[in-house]
């Protein structure tokens, strides 16, 4: 399944925004995106670019997704979150928030 650039970019910003929502970057946390770097076709510039959207851009790209992609996309954010270990209150509301804006019923 392949996103196109604009969801990339949301997709790259979310994973961002679930590593540092606890304010700590964990080795489990950097694997795991370095392991997503191939899968989803990014890399580090990738990352800074997409670090210069905001939430709210973010999840107007992600609302328009297919069932599919929202789907693979949860699953990413899921697997990122609990990459160090333990899921972060902190995390869980960011995926929780992104979740209920793009029409996912997910818990985190």
């Amino acid at each position: 399944m392949e996103f196109d650039i604009s969801e990339k970019l949301a997709i790259v910003h979310l994973i961002d925004s679930v590593i540092v929502a606890d304010g700590k970057v964990h080795e489990g946390e950097i694997n795991a995106l370095s392991k997503l770097m191939p899968i989803i076709d990014f890399d580090s510039n990738f990352l800074i670019q997409a670090r210069t959207i905001d939430i709210d851009q973010s999840v107007l790209i992600l609302k328009e997704m297919t069932n599919i992609k929202k789907s693979k996309l949860a699953k990413i954010l899921e697997d990122v979150a609990i990459s160090d270990g333990y899921v972060h209150e902190k995390e869980s509301d960011v995926i929780r928030h992104v979740f209920s804006e793009i029409g996912i019923s997910k818990k985190a």
